[in-house]
């Protein structure tokens, strides 16, 4: 069974792009304020979709951070897609070649991720094509406006816009932490070797790029050592 219809791969991705839309418009107006000019800000965006990549690279090229720390910021933050992209390609029908596969990687958000791997069967291209379009629309005009707003809105409306990507972190890492308590944990080591860098004299030595590294790294490791998954051995 191959699920290749278009016009339901359209359907599908439309409510993605609505939320995509409204992420990017606060990403368009933080670009603005930082400094980035309403073509950049539409650039970095259709030349990347990745949200909380984005936002914490606008931070660094704010803050003047070397291009090594943006690098490997870039990559821990978005090496979830590697590992998305790997199981997906599990589940592509046959004959799609290599560089449908680069195209689709590149638009292989999570959302986008979450909804083809739960189509019963195998998914060929044009399902996929068509759940790409809105996302990506939705993410590349939503930054546009947004940037084009953020040169003539205000200050205090850009600043309440603004927190659309925190109200976003929170919808992503809340129900977990909610079900799992390993997930709480790993949360509350990360927050806690965040402010220890930030609060303290390590904060003049290590930059908000590798902070957000070493937190990440730290706290993943220590919650793969304290809270190992159980395997599950089929019975015989």
């Amino acid at each position: 069974m191959i699920q290749n219809s278009f016009a339901k791969g359209l359907g599908d991705g439309v409510p993605i792009g609505l939320g995509y839309f409204s992420v990017s418009f606060a990403f368009g107006i933080s670009a603005v304020a930082a400094g980035v000019p309403v073509w950049g800000a539409a650039l970095i965006s259709m030349t990347n979709v990745t949200s909380a990549g984005q936002f914490a690279g606008l931070g660094l090229i704010a803050a003047g951070a070397p291009l090594a720390e943006q690098a490997l910021t870039q990559l821990v933050i978005n090496l979830r897609y590697a590992l998305m992209s790997l199981s997906l390609s599990q589940k592509l029908a046959p004959g799609i070649g290599v560089l449908e596969r680069l195209l689709m990687a590149f638009l292989n958000t999570d959302e986008v991720f979450a909804v083809a791997s739960s189509q019963a069967g195998a998914v060929g291209r044009r399902y996929f094509y068509g759940l790409m379009i809105a996302p990506y629309l939705g993410w590349s005009i939503g930054t546009i406006l947004g940037a084009a707003a953020g040169s003539i809105l205000p200050e205090a409306v850009q600043s309440a816009l603004g927190i659309a990507i925190y109200g976003m972190f929170l919808a992503i890492i809340v129900p977990p932490a909610k079900k799992i308590p390993a997930v709480r944990r790993v949360l509350g080591m990360a927050v806690l070797l965040s402010c220890l860098i930030a609060w303290t004299p390590l904060s003049q030595v290590i930059g908000s790029g590798f902070a957000i590294i070493l937190s990440t790294l730290a706290a993943a490791g220590a919650g793969a050592w304290l809270f190992p998954r159980e395997e599950v051995i089929p019975d015989a």
